[in-house]
């Protein structure tokens, strides 16, 4: 893999540039030529590298990890928990001991939910979202919060798909809030939320912070011992690595007196008929036989990125981002949502690489039933986001995302596709 020099951000070259350097990784456009996967932030496609790493595990030194006294799972427990290492250094976290691996970004969730929140919330507590949330953000706070007394409050919208900062300050000011948890990145609107301001003002209020980094870390270069939330989430397989793995990195010293939030295998210190004491973390919190190849495949997969290089990624997906707005936005009939690019913004212009949108008299569902026939793959619906959609007034959209084996020629099938689209149905309301 021979990656190219940077050009200037938003420009289709570098786009095009990269996508055709490290496209030859992915078998699935081999086998699929016609394929535009534009559905990236729902699941990213899988380089050679990963698909490789996890069927070479599985082929030479698979064994069941911690438990084996033998030197087959003494091999795999190594290289399992060195994934742990890698993690911990690929996000900038201080220790592995930091990183919980659970099945994706919703368990860790919902592990900081009921083990943080059960143990801390209180009636009347509340925990600050926003309306923009994904629903993984969201329902796991409902059921603790029903269970305890507490309640959840969301953040608002400003009018042009960003997080209103006014209203944020003045509720931690105004609630008792007892957590901060929001989003990182929008999964249908792409904002970036401003990450360090966000934790500085919970902070500063001394309200512990959680991040939903599910759509940024895929995105953008991170250092979580800098940012200084308490809590950050993320799936694998967002980031190119196999399903059902995902993880939780906690800020120094938050998982030390947390109680277990799941219980069986390989979590315990000691057992009694009657009673259990519990392991240190991160073990506390991996009850029972883990993702084992899984992990080794997220390990080849932030081996993946590290060779890309998430800066260069981020300027990829920038200048697809702007070029696609700019094929999108003339389109008669085409409702775009989601803040403009702010050149001004150093992390990712304050927007990540997604285009939601609706076609004009058509149902989101119909516009990528239309778009599948010219084989581009988009998302359709709510997006796992309803209170959002309430603020937006739709029903659903369509979505458009983008990654680094995404190409400007596939931008320009997908404005090709629309203007069909918008003109068919356009000719249905005129008749």
């Amino acid at each position: 893999m021979t990656l190219p020099s940077p050009a200037p951000h938003g420009s289709p070259t570098l786009a095009g540039t990269l996508s055709a350097e490290l496209r030859g990784d992915f078998p699935i456009f081999t086998h699929r030529p016609e394929l535009a996967f534009l559905d990236s932030a729902a699941s990213a496609q899988k380089p050679r590298q990963v698909i490789e790493a996890v069927a070479e595990f599985y082929a030479h030194d698979y064994a069941n990890i911690h438990r084996g006294a033998y030197g087959l799972s003494m091999q795999a427990t190594g290289r399992f928990e060195a994934v742990r290492e890698k993690v911990a250094r690929f996000f900038g976290a201080g220790s592995p001991d930091q990183v919980v691996f659970t099945r994706n970004a919703t368990e860790a969730v919902n592990l900081v939910a009921y083990s943080w929140g059960l143990d801390r919330l209180r009636a009347g507590d509340v925990v600050l979202v926003s309306e923009m949330e994904h629903h993984a953000n969201l329902v796991p706070w409902h059921l603790v919060t029903a269970r305890v007394g507490a309640r959840v409050e969301a953040v608002r919208m400003t009018p042009d798909g960003r997080l209103d900062l006014e209203d944020y300050a003045a509720k931690l000011a105004r609630l008792p809030v007892r957590l901060v948890a929001l989003q990182h990145v929008s999964n249908l609107l792409g904002t970036v939320h401003p990450a360090r301001e966000l934790v500085r003002l919970a902070h500063a209020r001394g309200v512990p912070i959680l991040l939903d980094g599910a759509q940024a870390a895929p995105h953008l270069p991170l250092d979580l011992t800098a940012l200084g939330a308490d809590f950050y989430v993320l799936s694998s397989h967002k980031m190119f690595g196999p399903t059902g793995v995902g993880a939780l990195i906690a800020g120094p010293g938050r998982l030390g007196d947390l109680p277990p939030f799941l219980g069986g295998g390989d979590m315990i210190r000691e057992v009694f008929a009657t009673h259990s004491t519990y392991a240190g973390a991160p073990a506390r919190f991996e009850a029972g036989t883990p993702a084992i190849a899984e992990v080794v495949g997220f390990g080849a997969a932030l081996d993946y990125l590290d060779t890309v290089g998430m800066a260069r990624l981020e300027g990829h997906e920038r200048a697809l981002l702007a070029y696609a707005l700019e094929q999108l936005r003339p389109i008669e009939g085409l409702t775009l949502y989601g803040p403009a690019l702010d050149s001004s913004d150093a992390s990712g212009g304050g927007r990540s690489a997604v285009v939601s949108f609706n076609v004009r008299g058509a149902h989101a569902h119909d516009v990528a039933s239309f778009l599948d026939e010219a084989h581009i793959c988009v998302r359709a619906g709510h997006h796992c986001a309803q209170p959002l959609m309430r603020a937006l007034g739709v029903p659903g959209t369509a979505r458009a995302s983008f990654s680094l084996y995404t190409t400007p020629a596939e931008i320009d099938r997908l404005a090709s596709a629309l203007r069909e689209v918008a003109a068919f149905f356009a000719e249905e309301d005129g008749a």
